[in-house]
């Protein structure tokens, strides 16, 4: 998984403001992989300045990271932003992928990592995060489309879409709060 805070670097944020920013993403994504079951202390993490990349343990269910953890980090950053003024509220967009991963001295590798950053970067998912209020926009490579997401019943696999990216085919969707899942659920 990783996450960018969108315009994490525009001119209207000072250091202070993105310093809380920053604090805010790790909180509101530690709390969510409590929320969703997902042991925090036992994934990876590496900073990326303004997002951060996670990776799970293969023993770790893919399924939570589609039926519970967006949910819960939509309602974290929702909760972040109702106490924080514009320049230190938090809109994310999130990449969703699974493979191998290299290990070295320096960090982690592989071209798995290079797909979940491209997705990231994707520009159809920096328009879909553009065009929505809500506070989260995902997007999950075609793998883990169609092996977790189309199979679960609380992935509200029907409200997303097919896109196009540099890196091929993914699928989009914003995630507001947990409670609004049924209703895209009926819209989809």
């Amino acid at each position: 998984m990783v996450v960018d805070v969108e315009g994490f670097g525009r001119h209207s944020r000072t250091n202070p403001n993105k310093v809380r920013v920053r604090g805010g993403l790790y909180r509101a994504v530690e709390r969510a992989f409590a929320a969703a079951g997902i042991p925090w202390g036992g994934c990876r993490h590496e900073d990326l300045g303004d997002g951060v990349l996670v990776l799970a343990p293969a023993h770790v269910s893919k399924a939570l990271f589609v039926d519970l953890l967006l949910g819960a980090l939509a309602d974290e950053l929702l909760a972040h932003n109702a106490v924080h003024p514009a320049p230190e509220q938090i809109r994310l967009r999130l990449a969703l992928h699974a493979g191998e991963v290299s290990y070295d001295e320096h960090g982690v590798t592989g071209s798995s990592i290079l797909h979940a950053q491209q997705l990231i970067d994707a520009p159809e998912l920096k328009r879909a995060l553009a065009q929505t209020t809500a506070v989260l926009a995902v997007i999950a490579s075609d793998w883990v489309f169609d092996e977790v997401i189309r199979h679960s019943e609380r992935s509200a696999a029907g409200t997303y879409r097919a896109v196009e990216t540099p890196g091929g085919r993914a699928w989009i969707r914003p995630v507001g709060r947990r409670r609004d899942l049924g209703r895209w659920r009926r819209l989809g």
